[in-house]
């Protein structure tokens, strides 16, 4: 970053120092002033620390924008377009859903089948007929997430309440966004490859595309670029640690959240994404084919809820579409506050990623997310 313009603002007791990278405004190939308005305004008025914003429009990335802080306690420090955040629920479509759907390519796992045939121990409580594609697809029946009302912690003890856990719908009836599903997911990936899923995210998808500022578990030499979250029940700020409770008591790594990455390599991930779908060559690890049912409606036949096996299309969730991407497109969201929309047909996406949560818990962004993808659809 070359220049920054500097402003102040009050944030309780504390002065922070919001930053307006000129910059990398510079570089844009579409002026998309509206959206950009939209987040200097949810940063001035405190409703997020700051954010990065790359929109993607035929083949390549044409409007980037970054404005406010990564970090507001104990100090100010600027945001920048290589800032890398927790990805949260973003895991699960761009990692876990991905690495299960390579494995059904080399029919190492098959998507019709019981998750018992792999994990026999799952098979009590009503989760006898569930499926990979009902985790895939949310329809499991499953509840939202493991109980976090007592003390646990270690893998083990997550993975003996996955398998223990009861259903709050019969299997493939009603859509429940479910943490479980993709926890499920992650260990299926462990189990058949025989690896860590960190280490097999790391060799089979990550090292492909070249997003080589993405992982999990980051190294303490590299957090100091990390936006933190919040704090902890403990009073710890946390900062590359992943703020999901549940993957935090798994170590870090899980199926449901974990990933850390930055802008730039989510664009990578996106535009490799959208050159496998529209049949050019593309670095993207999986046949056209086997995307195709990653980004088009699966769910059980009649449900009006729209998923792809592993990609938000048209349920309560799909806000960030904004008013103008078409019915085509797909997305996702994270807890934390990154979010992408992805449209095929004019093949375009918006990308937004802020730490939503820091540094005490934070406020909706859902009409933000809203607002920006109208506007950047507007703007193209």
């Amino acid at each position: 970053m070359n220049r920054l313009s500097r402003r102040h603002f009050m944030m309780g007791s504390m002065v922070c120092a919001c930053f307006d990278s000129e910059s990398v405004r510079a570089k844009e190939v579409y002026n998309l002033p509206q959206a950009d308005q939209l987040l200097r305004k949810a940063v001035d008025a405190h409703k997020i620390p700051g954010a990065v914003l790359a929109v993607g429009f035929n083949g390549k990335c044409v409007h980037r924008y970054v404005y406010g802080c990564r970090a507001l306690v104990p100090d100010a420090e600027p945001m920048t377009w290589d800032t890398v955040f927790d990805m949260a629920s973003l895991t699960k479509p761009t990692m876990t859903a991905l690495a299960v759907m390579q494995l059904v390519e080399t029919g190492q796992l098959e998507l019709d089948k019981p998750v018992s045939k792999y994990f026999p121990d799952f098979a009590v409580n009503g989760k006898e007929a569930i499926t990979l594609w009902l985790l895939m697809t949310h329809y499991s029946g499953l509840p939202p997430d493991l109980p976090l009302n007592y003390d646990w912690s270690g893998k083990e003890i997550a993975v003996s309440l996955a398998m223990q856990s009861g259903v709050i719908n019969a299997p493939g009836t009603k859509f429940v966004y479910s943490d479980i599903n993709y926890i499920v997911l992650g260990l299926l990936v462990e189990k058949v490859s025989g690896q860590p899923l960190n280490v097999y995210v790391k060799e089979h998808i990550l090292s492909p595309l070249g997003m080589v500022h993405s992982g999990y578990l980051p190294e303490r030499d590299e957090q100091s670029i990390i936006a933190p979250t919040q704090y902890d029940d403990h009073g710890v700020m946390l900062r590359g640690i992943v703020h999901d409770p549940t993957a935090r008591r798994m170590g870090g790594v899980a199926g449901h959240a974990g990933l850390f990455s930055n802008a730039g390599d989510m664009c990578l991930y996106v535009q490799a994404l959208l050159d496998r779908l529209a049949g050019r060559a593309s670095r993207f690890p999986l046949k056209r084919e086997t995307l195709q049912l990653m980004v088009t409606p699966q769910q059980p036949p009649g449900k009006k809820d729209l998923r792809g096996l592993g990609w938000d299309i048209a349920t309560h969730y799909s806000t960030p579409r904004g008013d103008l991407f078409s019915d085509k497109s797909f997305g996702h969201t994270g807890f934390t506050g990154p979010s992408v929309w992805i449209d095929p047909v004019d093949e375009r996406y918006v990308l937004i990623l802020t730490n939503r949560v820091h540094p005490s818990g934070g406020q909706s962004i859902v009409k933000l997310r809203y607002e920006v993808a109208s506007a950047v659809a507007r703007g193209l």
